[in-house]
């Protein structure tokens, strides 16, 4: 039985309904593997075992009598703790929301279990997923499968990792700077990052819980909501699933992403950017992301370095100053006081993370609407490249998974090719397609010297998700594709 743990969510969807293996059968081997490996990796954080029974019951149920079956009939799931799921609690890592049971499920999760896949477990996030790695004070620290004394990344660490290890059939995650694409290449993913928008992220936690009880609800600036998987396949099936407007715009209009841009692989014409000195990649990355470049290149693809007329470094500045605005509107009282007061004193020139997070945080409504005036010249920048180019190609990250470091966050350092970087470089690569709202796309590209994942980025133009996701797809033969860690 153990053949199935890793199999694709399509895969498995299919032999539940061709008789290979039964929801039920499949959902104890998964179990079974939650007991054996989850003490080590902490990736799964609650579980409702025995209301996933009854419902893997019932789908074997409906098979023998030839009912009709969801897409997803029968799959078990595990969905990331910022999403709530009724009958689990949903703590987005918050000491203040251990006992928050929800009495919804978030609409993305309510699409999945309407496919009939059936949600057993919770996977770890950080604090109000607000880190690259995983850890909090309710459950602890998520480990990544590949090596345990790495982050499997942030903030869809748990979700990473739980499908890396082969403890379930699919996740769905949530994305700002890299949260559902950073984990995918530290844990070997794939990963999609949605469009801006054409995801509902009711039922997602931040903002607080309890707030929004109908159908209106407030949507974050920048966050996505997107599925992690081991195969395109699965990726391109659960977005077919969950892509719709929020529910108070949906008696007036529907969203119909068009089509890939091209059928054939050689018919792409593609852009790739690999390195920048404003966020150096380290050359373990570079290197098999040039190979994948050069295989495309072997296989007739119409690829060179170009990228869009921007500059890394101010495109950079605009994001952290719109994600510190998202983070600051959730601060306490007393510690956005606190950042008023410090802002205050900030020395004009002080360009350092801390200063631009806490001048962010606190900026003026006027100064927010330059920044974003700034934004959508940078989307239009993105909008001119994809005249003449169907995707661009680059890093997830300058790094592969980082040991764990809870030092704090101003603190940390990466190490890239020998020498100490900031530790939000690790965001730097994430934030070109976040800014512009932009589809991407993570593939498994291959491993390093040292054995560990590395995935590459596909940059889509806004609202044709399926672009890149098709050249996810017909990059099969070239990427390595996911492969199981060592030891699972």
């Amino acid at each position: 039985m153990s053949e199935f743990a890793f199999k694709s969510a399509t895969q498995l969807v299919r032999d539940i309904r061709e008789g290979r293996i039964s929801s039920s059968e499949l959902l104890e081997l998964y179990l079974e593997r939650v007991e054996r490996f989850n003490p080590d990796l902490n990736a799964i954080v609650a579980t409702d075992i025995e209301n996933a029974r009854a419902k893997a019951k019932a789908a074997d149920k409906a098979i023998a009598n030839g009912d009709k079956t969801g897409p997803l009939h029968g799959l078990p799931i595990t969905i990331k703790d910022t999403l709530e799921v009724k009958g689990m609690p949903c703590t987005s890592g918050a000491p203040l929301l251990k006992n928050h049971m929800p009495a919804n499920n978030a609409d993305v999760v309510q699409s999945l279990i309407d496919a009939g896949a059936i949600v057993f477990g919770k996977t770890n996030v950080p604090l109000y997923g607000g880190d690259m790695q995983s850890f909090n004070d309710v459950y602890g620290t998520t480990n990544n499968p590949w090596d345990l004394k790495r982050t499997p990344g942030g903030s869809s660490g748990g979700a990473a990792a739980s499908l890396s290890a082969g403890l379930c059939g699919l996740d769905m995650g949530s994305d700002i700077g890299g949260s559902i694409r950073t984990p995918s290449h530290f844990c070997g993913l794939y990963g999609h990052k949605p469009s801006f928008g054409i995801v509902p992220d009711r039922g997602h936690v931040p903002p607080p819980p309890g707030i929004f009880t109908g159908d209106h609800s407030m949507v974050i600036d920048i966050v996505t909501v997107g599925p992690l998987a081991r195969s395109i396949d699965d990726i391109s099936l659960a977005m077919e699933l969950v892509v719709a407007p929020e529910k108070s715009e949906q008696k007036a209009w529907r969203i119909e992403l068009p089509e890939p841009r091209k059928k054939l692989l050689a018919d792409y014409r593609i852009g790739f950017w690999f390195d920048d000195p404003v966020c150096p990649v380290d050359g373990s990355i570079s290197d098999i992301l040039q190979g994948i470049a050069d295989d495309l290149s072997t296989h007739g693809v119409k690829i060179e370095e170009k990228h869009p007329d921007i500059d890394f470094a101010g495109t950079y500045d605009v994001f952290l100053s719109l994600l510190a605005a998202v983070m600051g509107a959730g601060a306490p009282s007393k510690l956005f006081d606190k950042w008023l007061s410090e802002a205050m004193e900030l020395a004009f020139d002080d360009q350092s993370y801390m200063a631009k997070n806490i001048r962010g945080a606190t900026q003026l409504h006027n100064s927010w609407i330059r920044v974003d005036v700034v934004r959508q010249i940078i989307r239009q920048k993105w909008s001119d490249f994809f005249r003449e180019f169907d995707v661009l190609l680059c890093p997830v990250a300058p790094v592969t998974a980082i040991p764990h470091d809870h030092n704090h966050i101003y603190d940390r350092k990466i190490i890239v090719n020998g020498a100490e970087r900031p530790y939000p470089d690790l965001m730097g690569w994430a934030s070109l397609a976040g800014v512009a709202c932009l589809p991407a796309t993570v593939v498994p590209a291959g491993r390093t010297p040292e054995g560990l994942p590395v995935g590459i980025q596909i940059i889509g133009p806004y609202l044709e998700d399926k672009t890149p996701i098709h050249v996810a797809k017909l990059m099969e033969d070239i990427s390595d594709g996911f492969v199981p860690p060592p030891g699972y």
